[in-house]
Order: structure tokens, then C-alpha cells, then sequence
């Protein structure tokens, strides 16, 4: 009662005693200090949420900075890689006299290493490929659908990219790893130094020679396929495969054969623009050859695949 007596007396600034005055600030002391831990606990709770929002906004910046510079860089190697496709092209149309034996020949050993050392690969694949498909379609299939099943896909689709694949890891891989080791040890600049121009002797007899490899290969690997696997499932099982030939000469019609070599053509040239544009942008040393070479073959991987998408929804959607 006494307390309160004096707290109300110090309320109306009347004097009190000693005690009761002391205990009147100590309470006063405890409020502020509550009031101000509150407000000091407010701004690290808003500190923090103001750093967190600051950290957020430049996560998000980081990620739309890293989107735009490898756009970019894509755009760049997209374009590099168009100019020296025309630079290519423009040198197959002139075709000047001064070096065209030189010309021949080195497309002759190209053709040679990409089709005829290949052939040892590609001919067993198309016959496992072919007859595995056409057993396991002979089962599940009406007999005139298997001729269409089989030209659509062991003909139209897996005889292209399967050849093209098999050129990728033996010949474009071949391609980098030579380019990038001549401009690393200075080979180009001394051709050029020489006055011999590298698109002579070096870029345009490597895409003639593996786009008509390409063309060869994919022949070869789809009529060894029907063919061979037609002869292997007629000889290993007793499924009625009687009119299996005649389904597929039915089957078999002009737009895919044109797709076909529209492929063979567009992998070709893409699949060498792609393994010399890797192979002459390596700068620094002998190390970066490696990672130049796996780069190029996943790029000429992905433009196949592309590629296959484009011609199919462009002739058959």
C-alpha cells in the first residue's frame, strides 16, 4: 500500500521517500530496456530479411547474367561456324586448277579412313540391328505392317543416325584432335606462310570425303540390315516371312529416299564444319585438345539429332 502511495506521488511529481524512488526508476529502467531490446531485436529481424532479399536478387542476377553470356557464346560459335561453312562452300564452287590433283587425292584417303575402314564396324551393327528388329517386330506385327516398321525406323531413322554416330567417334573425333594439334604446333600458319591455302588441303577435301562416306555408309548399312536380317531371322526361327521384300518394296516410297539422302547430306556437312571449328579454336596448348575433341563429338551428336527432329516433322508431321 506504502509502494503505491509513493508510486503515485512520483506520477504527480510529488517528493517521496528514498526507496520508493529508487524502485520507481529501476521499474522505469526495465521497461526501456525491454522497449529497446524489442526494437533492437525488430531491426536484425529486418537486417536479416533485407540481406536475404539482397542475397535472392543477386542469385538471380548471377543466373540471368550466366544464361545471357552463354547465350552469347552460342551465338558466336553459331555464327563462326556459319561464316566458315560458306568460306568452305565458296571454295568447292570456285575449285581453282592449282592444287586439284592434291584435291583428289586427299579425298580419296578420306574416303578411304571414314567408309572403307568402317566397313568392319558397320556391317556387323546393321546385322544385329536389323535382324533383332525384325524378329522382334515379326512377332507383335500384322504382316503388312512389318515392311512399314521396318522402313520407318531401320531405314528412315536408326540406319542414319547410327552410321552418323559410328563417323562421329572414328572420324570427326580423328578430325579435332589433327586440326587441333597442326594449329597448336603452328602447321596452319606455316601452310599459309608457304602460300598454300588450308581450304585446299585441309578443310574442303574433309567434307567431300566424309559426306560422300556418309552417302556410302548409310547405303550400305540399310540394305545390310533389311537384307541380312531378313536372311539371318528366315534361317534361325520359322516365322512366315514369305512376302517380307515385296512388303518392303511396297513399303519403301520416294520422300524416304530423299530423307534419307537429305540426312547423309546434312550430317556430312555438319558433322565436319562442327570437328574442324572445335579443332581451330583451341589457343592456349597440347591440354586442351582433349576437351576440345569431346565437345565437338557431343556438338555433332546433338546437330544429328537435331537435324533427324527438323526433316522429320518437316516431311512427315
Amino acid at each position: 500500500m506504502i509502494f503505491a502511495v509513493e508510486q503515485i506521488r512520483l506520477r504527480l511529481g510529488e517528493g517521496g521517500t528514498r526507496p520508493a524512488r529508487n524502485r520507481m526508476l529501476c521499474l522505469r529502467r526495465e521497461k526501456t530496456s525491454r522497449l529497446t531490446n524489442r526494437g533492437v531485436s525488430f531491426k536484425v529481424f529486418r537486417s536479416y530479411e533485407q540481406g536475404r532479399s539482397f542475397r535472392e536478387a543477386v542469385a538471380v542476377r548471377d543466373f540471368v547474367g550466366y544464361v545471357g553470356r552463354q547465350t552469347e557464346v552460342r551465338l558466336n560459335r553459331y555464327a563462326d561456324q556459319s561464316a566458315f561453312l560458306y568460306r568452305i562452300l565458296r571454295q568447292i564452287i570456285v575449285n581453282p586448277r592449282v592444287g586439284r590433283r592434291l584435291r583428289v587425292r586427299i579425298v580419296i584417303e578420306q574416303i578411304y579412313f571414314t567408309a572403307v575402314e568402317a566397313l568392319w564396324i558397320v556391317i556387323p551393327i546393321a546385322l544385329l540391328l536389323g535382324s533383332m528388329m525384325i524378329l522382334q517386330f515379326s512377332g507383335v506385327a500384322a504382316q503388312h505392317d512389318l515392311g512399314k516398321i521396318t522402313v520407318a525406323l531401320l531405314i528412315r531413322e536408326f540406319g542414319p543416325l547410327i552410321t552418323a554416330l559410328i563417323v562421329i567417334l572414328r572420324s570427326a573425333t580423328a578430325i579435332t584432335i589433327e586440326t587441333g594439334y597442326m594449329k597448336v604446333l603452328g602447321e596452319i600458319e606455316a601452310l599459309e606462310l608457304q602460300g598454300i591455302n588450308p581450304l585446299d588441303v585441309l578443310y574442303v577435301p574433309r567434307m567431300i570425303g566424309i559426306t560422300v562416306s556418309l552417302f556410302c555408309l548409310i547405303t550400305i548399312f540399310c540394305i545390310t540390315s533389311v537384307l541380312g536380317g531378313y536372311a539371318i531371322a528366315w534361317a534361325l526361327t520359322t516365322l512366315p516371312l514369305q512376302n517380307f521384300l515385296s512388303q518392303i518394296g511396297k513399303a519403301i516410297t520416294g520422300i524416304d529416299i530423299t530423307v534419307v539422302a537429305l540426312k547423309a547430306l546434312f550430317f556430312g556437312v555438319g558433322i565436319t564444319v562442327i570437328s574442324l571449328h572445335y579443332g581451330l579454336t583451341i589457343q592456349r596448348g597440347i591440354t586442351e585438345v582433349p576437351v576440345a575433341t569431346s565437345r565437338g563429338a557431343v556438338a555433332c551428336l546433338i546437330y544429328c539429332l537435331a537435324v533427324n527432329f527438323i526433316l522429320f516433322a518437316a516431311f512427315f508431321l
